[in-house]
């Protein structure tokens, strides 16, 4: 068996972050409509999906009959979406953006971001622009389904996490690590390492980046200084819709419900 290893982004290689994440894509979808039909107010079917990635939850939503839109900032992984789409004979309207800028076109029934991409925005100000532009595109009673981790700050060892994923010849080995979050800096620092063994062959990748660390209070502050989200209930990445959980720090995952509010007028006498 050949061996190379490159300093690629795992970003750069989306036909195996695809296929580490695949597995969960049904459920997921599930979770979005359940929440939709329980939360929502707007009762359109038009999604949107910050950070969309290589596509799989815009694939799954539109096969449903959602008019999706989606933009990410990595064009292979852009480009790997649309071509899943057209190999599907499915349509989206995915665009080139960043999470605290984007517009869209017209208004939005439900939002989603599932896995800790939103913990890529740095300061307070990228996280409060990001929750403020989905909520300006956001029908009145629309939601926002935000997932990610909390951090748990105080403990002193690293954390990892493992997925292994198989497709035909391809198997994909995922290890993320993750450092002591630092309170005082608000960053934690992660790396991802990927074996992709494909045909005979061997590659493996690495990638270094820094998230943004919560705790619960955090996660609270946040939302009060975006008035036009209302926060309706917490789930886990366990999507299991009958189990709603507080917003605290004693689980770590969190699927945060949030609802644009619909604007109520005093009548004049």
């Amino acid at each position: 068996m050949s061996k190379t290893y490159e300093e690629l982004d795992w970003y750069d290689v989306p036909q195996y972050y695809d296929l580490v994440f695949e597995e969960d894509t049904e459920r997921e979808a599930d979770f979005l409509e359940h929440m939709n039909e329980v939360y929502g107010r707007s009762r359109g079917r038009r999604l949107l999906e910050p950070a969309c990635g290589a596509g799989r939850l815009v694939e799954a939503m539109a096969k449903r009959a959602w008019k999706v839109q989606g933009f990410d900032l990595s064009r292979p992984m852009l480009d790997h979406a649309r071509a899943r789409l057209d190999r599907a004979g499915l349509g989206a309207h995915l665009f080139d953006a960043p999470m605290q800028d984007f517009r869209v076109r017209g208004k939005i029934d439900i939002a989603h971001c599932l896995v800790s991409t939103f913990k890529y925005l740095l300061t307070e100000d990228d996280a409060r622009a990001h929750l403020e532009c989905v909520a300006d595109c956001l029908a009145p009673g629309g939601l926002y389904v935000l997932g990610f981790h909390l951090s748990e700050y105080g403990i002193e060892q690293r954390t990892r996490e493992r997925w292994v994923a198989r497709s035909q010849d391809t198997h994909v080995i995922c290890n993320i690590q993750s450092w002591p979050p630092d309170r005082r800096t608000r960053l934690e620092r992660v790396r991802s390492r990927l074996r992709v063994t494909e045909a005979g062959n061997e590659r493996r990748t690495e990638t270094h980046w820094d998230f943004r660390s919560y705790d619960a209070a955090q996660v609270r502050r946040l939302l009060r200084s975006v008035p036009a989200l209302e926060h309706l209930a917490t789930y886990d990445f366990t999507y299991d819709v009958d189990a709603p959980r507080e917003l605290d720090d004693t689980q770590l995952d969190v699927l945060l419900i949030l609802r644009k509010r619909v604007a109520t007028g005093r009548r004049r006498g």
